[in-house]
């Protein structure tokens, strides 16, 4: 498959205002690559805007679950951006708890982010995305798209789901010029877990401890894993996993499909208690 060539074309990136979506455009823009950002926090978009002053980028504020602004959002980058070749859906969020502690609105809630605002969006661009030469999707899932561990139902289910969502376009798409991959980050150091929410029935404390023992087990910095999302939109990559414990635990389900959770149950523990109190 042909080299996909960004320069001077736009990759349009959502939950582009912190995070790894902050990091791609910074290393997207000095490029020559024209950017279309997407964030429901206005602020931090604004600053990322005036930070990459002096190269092509729009910023659209929009909650990407609710479909009918996500689909106006996109009629707005296409009139601003005639020619769009990637697609980078880095927006998500997380969720501690478990299932007896997890209502069911908190539940759909991070699935209306992480799945099906990650859905809306490549539909709604997709036409877009057709008209050009060539063009890529990347779909950031994540390790746990892998293994799905304990206390972490919520999220496991979405990214499972983006995934799924993933493998089933590309398959679809087969034979035309638009390629669609998927990313899976481990331990990257972004904040999410740190920022992410958490089981209104969950003792504050108790979930700032367990976020507090995940993020500490995060070792890539968003930058490094930020290039590698990019060199895996230019070379249209199906898979890709980024942080040396993506690696490992992708050899682990490989060999152990329904064993792999006594292996990830210890080193685990600390970050999925979300019951014991806190002293």
């Amino acid at each position: 498959m042909k080299h996909l060539d960004l320069v001077g074309s736009t990759t349009v990136i959502t939950g582009a205002a912190n995070g790894m979506g902050a990091e791609i455009a910074r290393l997207l823009a000095p490029r020559g690559v024209h950017l279309a950002l997407l964030d429901h926090d206005r602020a931090a978009l604004d600053a990322l805007a005036t930070e990459l002053a002096g190269t092509t980028v729009t910023t659209h504020v929009v909650d990407l679950r609710d479909d009918d602004a996500v689909f106006a959002t996109a009629a707005q980058i296409t009139a601003v951006h005639p020619r769009i070749t990637a697609l980078i859906t880095c927006a998500g969020s997380s969720m501690l708890g478990d299932l007896d502690q997890l209502t069911m609105e908190e539940m759909r809630w991070l699935t209306d982010v992480n799945l099906w605002g990650t859905v809306s969006i490549t539909k709604a661009l997709l036409p877009s995305l057709r008209a050009a030469p060539a063009a890529h999707i990347t779909h950031l899932a994540s390790v746990y798209a892998l293994a799905a561990p304990a206390g972490r139902i919520p999220y496991a289910l979405s990214k499972f789901a983006v995934r799924g969502f993933s493998e089933a376009l590309r398959h679809e798409l087969e034979g035309t010029t638009v390629s669609v991959g998927a990313v899976y980050p481990a331990g990257v150091r972004t904040g999410i877990i740190l920022h992410g929410r958490y089981a209104a029935a969950i003792d504050p404390a108790v979930a700032a401890r367990a976020a507090a023992a995940q993020a500490a087990m995060y070792h890539t910095d968003p930058a490094d894993a930020a290039a590698r999302i990019v060199r895996a939109t230019e070379r249209r990559a199906a898979r890709t996993m980024v942080g040396r414990e993506a690696r490992l635990i992708d050899a682990l389900v490989r060999l152990a499909p329904t064993a792999y959770w006594r292996a990830l149950r210890r080193p685990l523990r600390a970050a999925i208690d979300t019951r014991t109190p806190v002293d």
